[in-house]
């Protein structure tokens, strides 16, 4: 049986490992045709940066840490706060607050995880 999960998640992390280059390829490939780069776009590509070290971090070690998904995460928050205010919505600023603090939290999080104030024992 373990050995049966092993194989599917090799399958699927090569799914993802490959659909993520396309994804790289067919953003870079609209940035030429587009001729402009925006900020959206450059956290776009941080965003395929980012699933590729987690699927690097998943193949080496079998386990993925909170750091990565929440790194993603706050990423992606921050390319949909740029996103939405492009639309210049007013109903959109409650959207881009919950979002800013969401991410401040998330940053807090992982601040205190790494900190020694919280009394962790860090792992060897």
């Amino acid at each position: 049986m373990n050995k049966i999960v092993q194989q599917i998640q090799l399958i699927v992390l090569t799914i993802i490992l490959i659909s993520t280059i396309v994804a790289i390829g067919l953003e870079i490939k609209k940035m030429f045709i587009t001729q402009s780069v925006g900020l959206a776009d450059l956290l776009l590509l941080f965003l395929y940066l980012e699933v590729l070290a987690m699927v690097r971090v998943f193949w080496d070690s079998q386990e993925i840490r909170i750091t990565l998904p929440l790194l993603i995460a706050i990423t992606a928050l921050s390319r949909f706060i740029i996103l939405q205010g492009k639309e210049q919505d007013p109903s959109g600023l409650v959207y881009e607050a919950s979002a800013i603090l969401l991410i401040a939290a998330a940053i807090v999080v992982i601040r205190l995880r790494h900190s020694s104030k919280l009394g962790l024992k860090k792992r060897k």
